[in-house]
């Protein structure tokens, strides 16, 4: 039977450029894209459909998805509720990223609703996708919350089983959204939801940050127990504007080396991503957190 095969989805673009407070020129957010596509990232979020008010750094999406669209890359964007489906859809995305918290308080914090309102959001969304649209749930601070501290897994299992109630086939990613969780508990939770008969339609994603350094041994904590999806950002750029503390996404480059290390290889261009991951760095205002960028080349690949 051939080896399972990791797939990263590289959210630089959206996780990644919202931390950046000045708006990047569309142009240079597009370059980035494309070379990103180019390294052979399989899966790309490019943004958020969100209000510019909230996130100046996304009012270019739909330019964005137009300067991109030809890519053979999987391209998708986060939506908070259904009028960012909406205009994602317009713009002509087929991959649709719905967020919310399972922690109440950063759900207010964050898309200024209840936990319950968004879930509401959710099956207005799910009623209203074209036949045919891949749609994903991110379950963020599904691990720890930056105002309440750990989430209890029992609250996470219940957000889940309503999730999967809603959208019984959608991905369903758990992030830990401070970078707090740790490999031990990362698998358990996994383990845990994979395992509720109300998720047997669903498939599973892991979106880690690296505020604690277990970034890449979290995502191989997930792949230990079937988790195929990673998110991650090249050069470790990123961390939540809405979750105080919040440092980068786990690079891509790390987790891309240690799966190769393995044996385990993604499919993208090692030497060409870190090319990549040297302009992100280079951006006014971003804060990266890579390691393998500072290895010595030869060394690197």
């Amino acid at each position: 039977m051939a080896a399972a095969t990791p797939i990263i989805c590289e959210v630089a673009p959206r996780d990644g450029f919202q931390s950046i407070a000045n708006p990047l020129p569309t142009e240079a957010k597009i370059g980035i894209i494309r070379d990103l596509a180019a390294a052979g990232c399989p899966r790309i979020e490019l943004g958020s459909f969100v209000s510019p008010k909230a996130v100046p750094q996304m009012a270019d999406m739909a330019e964005i998805v137009e300067g991109t669209r030809d890519l053979p890359a999987e391209l998708a964007a986060l939506v908070p509720n259904l009028r960012g489906a909406e205009n994602a859809l317009k713009a002509g995305l087929r991959q649709i990223v719905y967020v919310f918290s399972v922690s109440q308080a950063h759900n207010l914090n964050n898309v200024r609703q209840t936990v319950a309102q968004s879930l509401t959001g959710l099956d207005e969304i799910v009623k209203a996708l074209p036949k045919g649209t891949f749609l994903r749930v991110d379950l963020a601070t599904a691990f720890d919350c930056p105002f309440d501290g750990g989430v209890p897994l029992m609250d996470l299992v219940e957000a889940v089983k309503q999730v999967a109630a809603i959208a019984p086939n959608a991905e369903l990613a758990l992030c830990d959204t401070t970078g707090r969780a740790n490999p031990f508990d990362v698998a358990r939770r996994f383990d845990t939801v994979q395992m509720l008969p109300e998720t047997a339609g669903n498939t599973w994603a892991f979106h880690g940050h690296n505020t604690f350094g277990q970034g890449v041994a979290n995502a191989l904590a997930a792949w230990q127990s079937g988790v195929r999806v990673f998110d991650t950002a090249a050069a470790g750029l990123g961390g939540c504007p809405f979750a105080p503390g919040a440092t980068g996404n786990t690079a891509t480059e790390d987790l891309v080396f240690a799966f190769n290390e393995g044996g385990r290889s993604t499919g993208i261009d090692l030497p060409r991503l870190l090319d990549v991951a040297d302009r992100i760095a280079a951006l006014p205002g971003g804060v990266t957190g890579s390691h393998l960028r500072h290895v010595p080349r030869g060394r690197a690949a």
